[in-house]
């Protein structure tokens, strides 16, 4: 669309057909005039002719009708095809004796030009829920990571300098697994993942017992009501520690209604899932660690980096944008001392 003050506006074109019709100037000197080709000016004087300044506006270029469009059932038949058996153009197009221009056109106009979009399981396309506002619906999850050994993991060493400083760390701490190899501990890093801001919390813990799960749920809620969002929901997995009694009651104390996944269906729990991605990227590898303390470290400042720094594509900014947009959070009164 063309802007209220450019050359070609609404405006303007009327102003050029009026000279050419009032003014009785010639196409060529009002064309010069208005730096626009004889053929443009002609154009808008005949619309200005026939419809006024109605026809000044911007029309579409679309035809009228489209002769070659696929028919209906032929969409059918490719669409089904990407749902179900997640074909490629090609593959369909060869199947159905149709150009793959043809049936590339038909999935992006459907939604499901690529796969992405598209349930595994189901095969339907996907359904993305958010919820409106911060603070009803928060995912918790836990994700392990081995610890590092003293000199550095595999990832950055090698494989056999690798196995040689697990080796080294586990005589210094004298733990071993049931085969006798050499145990250097795990660590398991329980996150909560508010479902609209993407604001996330993280602790690393030692085990993955309920007691240690509630704690953690206890301190994220107190940080979320510190941004100003009031938790009312959590959603976990079936894990033991979800489904234990002091949890049961961890979330009646805290007034929040506790859901359940479906079992092995984590794409429920999805948020959390990508969120664990992009911790192992950004924090447990994105770097040469000579030891677990090492790495450890620099997890409060990675998320500080993640929450107020990090641009995210669901939120079209950082996390904590949505959170300092919360209705009344910038009205506090300042109390006097």
């Amino acid at each position: 669309m063309s802007q209220a003050s450019s050359v070609l506006a609404p405006r303007t074109r009327l102003r050029l057909a009026r000279l050419i019709i009032d003014d009785h100037y010639s196409i060529a000197v009002a064309a010069r005039l208005f730096m626009v080709s004889p053929v443009t000016a002609r154009k808008w004087a005949a619309y200005c002719r026939s419809e006024g300044a109605a026809g000044m506006q911007e029309r579409s270029s679309r035809p009228h009708r489209i002769p070659h469009k696929a028919a209906e059932q032929v969409k059918k038949r490719i669409t089904s095809l990407r749902w179900r058996l997640r074909l490629c153009p090609a593959q369909i197009a060869g199947r159905l004796g149709l150009a793959a221009s043809i049936v590339h056109a038909v999935l992006t106009r459907c939604g499901v030009n690529r796969l992405s979009h598209i349930d595994r399981v189901t095969g339907e396309p996907l359904r993305r829920c958010e919820y409106p506002y911060p603070g009803p619906l928060i995912h918790v999850d836990v994700t392990k990571f081995d610890n590092i050994p003293d000199g550095g993991g595999w990832r950055f060493v090698g494989k056999q300098q690798g196995d040689r400083n697990r080796e080294a760390t586990a005589k210094q701490t004298g733990k071993r697994h049931a085969r006798l190899e050499p145990n250097v501990g795990t660590g398991y890093v329980r996150t909560v993942f508010d479902d609209n801001s993407r604001v996330a919390y993280a602790e690393i813990c030692t085990d993955e017992k309920a007691v240690t799960a509630i704690g953690v749920l206890e301190r994220a809620v107190a940080r979320f009501a510190e941004c100003g969002a009031s938790v009312e929901r959590v959603l976990s997995d079936n894990g033991s520690a979800y489904k234990s009694f002091a949890w049961r009651g961890a979330g009646a104390r805290l007034g929040i209604t506790h859901k359940r996944t479906r079992p092995y269906r984590p794409q429920t729990n999805g948020k959390s899932e990508r969120f664990h991605h992009t911790l192992a990227d950004g924090w447990a590898y994105a770097g040469f660690y000579a030891s677990e303390t090492e790495r450890r470290a620099p997890l409060p400042r990675w998320l500080h980096f993640y929450n107020h720094h990090r641009h995210h594509s669901a939120v079209s900014g950082p996390p904590i944008s949505r959170l300092n947009n919360l209705p009344g959070h910038h009205n506090r009164r300042r109390v006097a001392s």
